[in-house]
């Protein structure tokens, strides 16, 4: 079993909570359905939010649907001119049997846009 950092991320319409939340959920259950893992294979999970976010912890999503006992972060992200607004990153570490080259990087709607080279 190997160790593999898997990355995502999701664009908020608005800063609200409940927004926050369904559309992390939907990031971190993509996340898992696309690279065939459960809750189980999860080591940790680092999560950033713009700074232009203030309403929720993405981490809060996180608990929500049942991930209670990984570890989880959050932490904010570099304020850059010009950056895309209302993002929220992650980044998953996960235990899988998957080589590199098959791991499913997941960037939903106008996120695709940060990293064409491995959105999928």
């Amino acid at each position: 079993m190997a160790v593999r950092a898997v990355r995502g991320a999701v664009q908020l319409e608005r800063d609200e909570a409940g927004h926050m939340r369904e559309q992390v959920e939907e990031l971190l259950t993509a996340v898992l359905e696309r690279n065939g893992l459960t809750t189980e294979d999860l080591i940790s999970i680092w999560f950033t939010a713009t700074p232009d976010l203030h309403s929720d912890f993405p981490a809060a999503a996180a608990r929500h649907i049942g991930i209670v006992d990984v570890p989880l972060i959050c932490a904010q992200e570099l304020d850059i001119e010009g950056a895309m607004p209302r993002v929220v990153r992650l980044l998953a570490h996960v235990e899988t049997e998957l080589p590199k080259s098959r791991i499913a990087h997941v960037y939903l709607g106008a996120a695709a846009a940060l990293r064409k080279d491995i959105a999928q």
